[in-house]
């Protein structure tokens, strides 16, 4: 009887609607990290005066098929004192954490098909950013599992340093988050890109902010100049050192798949998402308002691929900190500047809001 009301009350059509949109939205996020090592290795050349790949495919296109298929073709080596389940989840969890920050972003507005409306958004929470977090913070334990599982000390070092500069930095974004959550009144993404098609984009209105979040990105992306965990300053290959095959792609495919979530939450949070000029009221263009969806994807992904650029650049101009640098400036440095930045921020939302407290 159960059953039979669940299959009376359940919308079928929603539930193909969102399998097919989760379905996109992994594709998008494993294309988007595969080719994105085949363009980190073609900035870096530009940058360095090199070719970079031209051997695999018109101008090296292929390259990452080949190291795909190099990654699965090579001998998957469990060491013998490690401990095999905490060790096969490790890689397993990071890739999970990554892809699930994907559920509540807003790729774009609506798209009618036929006579239904479909939302380009997984999942529209009203605590959207805090479930960012949560499954941002989840991604520690892919770290510390995968060092600590691998019965190897300098594993376990570098899992040990990666974890503590995370949680570090990840205060540092979380206080900056605050300030803008004062300017939208919403922790719903979809809230916070509407709301920045009336008053413009954050970005004008939050530009310490932005720099905080995109400062801290770097570090919970493990990018040069906060990719201690992985080079430990030469000594070792990090917390992933004893990881070998599929196992190791796992971590190196997180980190790219992060990079690319970190930059569609940074042109979500700050520069308006799917809304493709700020200041600009697209409605009036007169196009279809499917076209205007698809435009707006666009615009989001455009701006997505500047920051991913961004994070390749700065990768191969900056040299990396040392740690005590690094832990410097996250604790005495990024917090204190998002403590103020938070402070200003509710006192002039408050002033505009109420005037000054007689």
């Amino acid at each position: 009887m159960t059953f039979s009301l669940l299959a009376i009350t359940l919308d079928w059509g929603l539930v193909l609607e969102k399998f097919l949109l989760i379905v996109v939205v992994v594709s998008i996020s494993l294309g988007f990290a595969m080719y994105s090592t085949y363009a980190e290795r073609k900035v870096a050349g530009f940058l360095q005066d090199r070719l970079g790949p031209n051997r695999f495919g018109w101008f090296g296109l292929l390259q990452p098929i080949a190291d795909a298929i190099k990654l699965f073709a090579k001998e998957d080596i469990i060491p013998n004192k490690a401990n095999k389940v905490l060790f096969v989840l490790g890689p397993g969890l990071a890739m999970l954490a990554a892809l699930m920050t994907s559920a509540v972003i807003p790729w774009g507005d609506t798209l009618t098909i036929g006579d239904r409306v479909v939302s380009l958004q997984i999942a529209d929470l009203n605590i959207g950013m805090l479930y960012v977090f949560a499954v941002v913070a989840l991604g520690v334990y892919g770290v510390m599992i995968g060092g600590w599982s691998s019965n190897n000390k300098f594993s376990l070092l570098a899992a040990i340093r990666g974890a503590s500069q995370n949680i570090s930095y990840e205060l540092a974004m979380g206080l900056s988050i605050i300030a803008l959550v004062f300017v939208t009144g919403s922790l719903s993404l979809k809230d916070i890109v509407v709301s920045q098609q009336t008053i413009g984009w954050n970005f004008f209105l939050q530009p310490l902010g932005f720099l905080l979040f995109m400062i801290c990105a770097f570090a919970e992306c493990n990018r040069t100049p906060f990719d201690l965990p992985e080079a430990e300053n030469e000594l070792n290959f990090g917390y992933h050192q004893e990881y070998s095959s599929m196992k190791l792609g796992f971590y190196l495919f997180a980190e790219y798949i992060n990079m690319f979530i970190s930059s569609v939450i940074m042109s979500t949070l700050y520069f308006g998402g799917y809304d493709i000029l700020p200041f600009v009221d697209e409605t009036k263009w007169g196009l279809d308002p499917n076209v205007l969806t698809l435009l707006g994807f666009g615009a989001l992904m455009i701006k997505t691929v500047f920051f991913v650029f961004f994070f390749m650049w700065v990768r191969w101009t900056i040299p990396r900190f040392r740690y005590d640098q690094l832990m410097n400036l996250g604790w005495k440095k990024l917090i204190p500047l998002a403590l103020i930045n938070m402070l200003i921020t509710a006192a002039v939302v408050l002033y505009l809001q109420n005037g000054w407290p007689k």
